[in-house]
């Protein structure tokens, strides 16, 4: 009985983690909407990168320990984590900026 017990312990903390991260998430995204820039890692500039680099840790880290406890859990991994990371990084001079970028993440998450 203790294992079930602990399995189920650790899947109420997982759907925690994946709240906090979500909410963390959009969050960031509606700042980004608003004009606030860095959260998809489109430029180069150090001082954006360094503002939302604590926004990125806090993600990695929570994305990190869910994936941990999914694991443990024999569930998939985050895809959302893992969605949200593969958006980020440098686009072609013809991709849609950082800011439709957020609005379209937040109309993805809120359907």
């Amino acid at each position: 009985m203790a294992k079930p017990d602990r399995l189920a312990r650790l899947d109420v903390q997982r759907a925690d983690l994946e709240a906090e991260y979500r909410e963390t998430l959009i969050a960031a995204l509606e700042k980004t909407a608003r004009g606030s820039l860095g959260l998809f890692d489109h430029g180069t500039d150090r001082r954006v990168r360094a503002a939302i680099q604590p926004t990125i840790d806090a993600l990695n880290e929570l994305g990190d320990s869910i994936d941990s406890m999914r694991e443990r859990l024999m569930m998939e991994p985050f895809v959302l984590h893992r969605d949200f990371f593969a958006a980020r990084g440098p686009v072609t001079a013809s991709a849609v900026g950082e800011g439709k970028q957020a609005k379209a993440w937040l109309e993805r998450l809120r359907a």
